[in-house]
């Protein structure tokens, strides 16, 4: 089999923890682009990047392999490869810090507050734990092995080396690291625990909620009620597969929307920057055996959800994220 050429490396350093973008030049058989500026025009033609484009090329920060400075009148060339760092508004800041609980030389693991990404996308760029923990802790090469939700808290897994991103990853890919997960939601003295969840989950691009739909089983969850407080049920989550807002959707399932979600039941879709009432999810543990070093690790998340013990202050408005205990 014929394997794939490397493009080169980027000639960009990364920009407050953030990695150029790298795009390559499409086939042009038809002669239609002849020179770069046009085909970047219309590429990005009656988006936020048409203004944006013109002002890198301008200010020479559009560059080729090797460091090139590429201009708007340079021939087309297919096939080749640019980078760029995108133009970025201000973006206001996340006011919760991450807190760090493992750090070695291939390994860290986070306790991500809610309301931060963890990676960049969309709107949420430098303000995100992996451009945070890249500038602050001067990691550049840092990657995460996993994603959790900008709304959930807890526990999150980043690859210290390039090299060993691919082990890291591979332990999620394979079900072979145990997640716990914490949630608040109602009781329901109807539904009976320990229950085993599955169904099947979709979620289509450009739409925010995730369904379940008929079909074989992709997504299952393990549901254990730990506490019941005045109506409020305290729930452990193991989630056996790894799908968008998996957790969320099964609970909502079950009639037990967990509490602050603002896609389940119902989207209602608060502003990025309204820190009231924080969906009363956390990842709390990660445990599995270091595929590098071949430790047997186990992390366990010190936050709290503040509805727990302050349920009247949630409802308020007036908690903040999960706090260390």
């Amino acid at each position: 089999m014929r394997r794939r050429a490397q493009p080169p490396p980027s000639p960009l350093p990364q920009r407050a923890g953030i990695d150029p973008v790298r795009l390559r030049l499409p086939p042009d058989p038809d002669g239609t682009w002849p020179d770069l500026g046009g085909y970047l025009a219309a590429r990005y033609a009656g988006t936020r990047g048409e203004e944006s484009m013109a002002r890198l090329l301008a200010a020479g920060r559009v560059l080729g392999p090797g460091g090139r400075v590429l201009h708007a009148r340079d021939p087309y060339e297919p096939g080749a490869y640019l980078w760029f760092h995108r133009d970025m508004e201000p973006e206001p800041p996340v006011p919760f810090a991450v807190r760090v609980v493992h750090r070695d030389e291939h390994l860290l693991v986070v306790d991500k507050p809610h309301f931060l990404a963890t990676t960049p996308r969309g709107s949420h760029i430098t303000e995100t734990a992996l451009a945070r923990l890249r500038e602050e802790l001067d990691l550049p090469g840092l990657s995460p092995a996993h994603r959790l939700d900008r709304l959930t808290a807890g526990l999150v897994m980043f690859s210290v080396r390039p090299e060993d991103r691919g082990a890291y990853q591979l332990l999620f890919q394979r079900r072979e690291v145990h997640k716990e997960y914490e949630a608040l939601a109602p009781h329901d003295p109807r539904l009976a625990f320990p229950a085993t969840v599955r169904s099947r989950i979709e979620k289509l691009r450009g739409v925010i909620a995730a369904t379940e739909v008929p079909g074989p089983p992709n997504a299952e969850s393990r549901i254990e009620l730990v506490d019941v407080r005045d109506g409020l049920g305290r729930y452990r989550l193991t989630p056996h597969t790894g799908r968008t807002h998996q957790l969320r959707v099964h609970m909502n399932g079950l009639g037990l929307p967990i509490l602050g979600d603002p896609v389940y039941p119902q989207v209602t879709d608060p502003a990025p920057d309204d820190y009231r009432r924080p969906l009363q999810l956390l990842a709390r543990v990660l445990a599995f055996t270091d595929p590098v070093t071949g430790a047997a690790h186990r992390f366990d998340s010190t936050r709290t959800l503040q509805a727990w013990h302050d349920r009247p202050g949630w409802e308020a408005g007036t908690s903040q994220p999960a706090t260390p205990r």
